[in-house]
């Protein structure tokens, strides 16, 4: 059975996190070791329910329908009249009322609460649940495919930092506290979490690593055939080049442009050929070729790079190769090495030997 430890595992979550893009610095220490991973998301999380609790929750309207002793919204005659509500000094009404009980909130509440179960002994994270419960944030957690609704809503934006920690905090895999360096059996290989896991593990490292130092970072990029004498329905059948992750180096008179494309693939980089022979797989080749030839411009002037990365465990392949002026880089990141190895796995894999170190990075 392919092992490999818990707390890479929840490396690879944080670096795939909206919260490492908000507040990597703050995560640094966890990158070498992400057995704090928890607790630093969790600090974090507190601190922003802190400071919403004291400058006001995030609140939102609920249509509501009830006596009241005043006149709110719109009046309800006949429940007024059939309850006899006058008599009594009251008046059926239909109004909104402003509520804190919201999704943000929730998300936050059940993030803490769950804060509680994997980190014992803080009751930091059980008192800022119950002041929640007592702002009236009192329904369950919303679905976390909600999650990303939140991050674009414009009433939402001094909360996007707790709901990134919120989100983190809910989706980590994390048996129990004492499991960080623990083996956690892989699942099967065709598990699309996984794929998609380290995808936009791979990104968000990029992103928060090169971003700073002026490189472009993009994902799922559509990219356009070059074509020429195209019949009128050839557009409907082509396949569309979806590429997962592009890279482009800030360009200057000592360093020219650079454009690097990244597919990563959540299987073993090669397979058992003729002989028993290890070779590597020739659709994967193909593909990254594909990429390459459709950005090339036609007097060959740019030539973007390919880099084929792969997940390994307790294997190394580190090759590259030229094809018609296309530089071509087939690498993996060791997911059993020890986290700072993984860093460094994914910044030499777009250094490389023949290429300038990565420039401000």
């Amino acid at each position: 059975m392919v092992l490999i430890p818990i707390r890479n595992v929840w490396l690879l979550q944080l670096f795939a996190s909206q919260l490492y893009r908000r507040a990597g610095s703050r995560l640094s220490s966890a990158e070498d070791n992400p057995e704090d991973l928890p607790q630093l998301v969790a600090e974090i999380l507190a601190e922003e329910v802190s400071r919403r609790i004291h400058t006001g929750l995030t609140v939102g309207f609920l249509d509501t329908t009830r006596p009241v002793t005043r006149v709110r919204g719109r009046i309800n005659v006949l429940p007024t009249e059939r309850r006899q509500l006058l008599q009594r000094g009251k008046v059926s009404c239909t109004f909104d009322e402003i509520v804190s009980d919201v999704p943000v909130n929730r998300l936050a509440r059940a993030a803490l609460e769950r804060a509680t179960r994997i980190i014992p002994g803080e009751p930091r994270y059980r008192s800022l649940a119950l002041q929640l419960a007592a702002a009236g944030v009192l329904g369950p957690c919303p679905p976390l495919s909600t999650v990303s609704s939140m991050r674009r809503q414009r009433l939402l934006i001094r909360d996007q930092l707790m709901i990134a920690a919120a989100e983190l905090l809910l989706t980590l895999a994390i048996p129990t506290t004492e499991a960080g360096t623990k083996p956690l059996p892989l699942p099967s290989l065709e598990d699309i979490y996984l794929r998609k896991l380290f995808e936009h593990a791979t990104w968000g490292f990029y992103r928060h690593r090169l971003e700073p130092a002026g490189w472009r970072v993009s994902h799922g990029q559509y990219l356009n055939w070059q074509t020429s004498n195209a019949s009128p329905g050839i557009k409907a059948l082509l396949p569309r080049m979806q590429i997962d992750i592009a890279l482009e180096a800030p360009t200057s008179a000592e360093h020219p442009s650079r454009r690097i494309v990244i597919d990563t693939k959540f299987t073993s980089i090669t397979k058992a050929g003729h002989f028993g022979q290890q070779t590597l797989k020739s659709g994967y080749v193909y593909q990254i070729y594909a990429y390459l030839m459709s950005q090339s411009d036609p007097d060959q002037s740019h030539r973007p790079e390919g880099l084929m990365l792969h997940p390994s465990v307790g294997e190394h392949v580190d090759e590259e190769v030229e094809i018609q002026g296309h530089r071509i880089r087939f690498a993996t990141v060791d997911l059993a090495a020890q986290p700072h190895a993984i860093a460094e796995g994914f910044l030499s894999a777009i250094s490389g030997r023949s290429v300038t170190p990565l420039y401000g990075a």
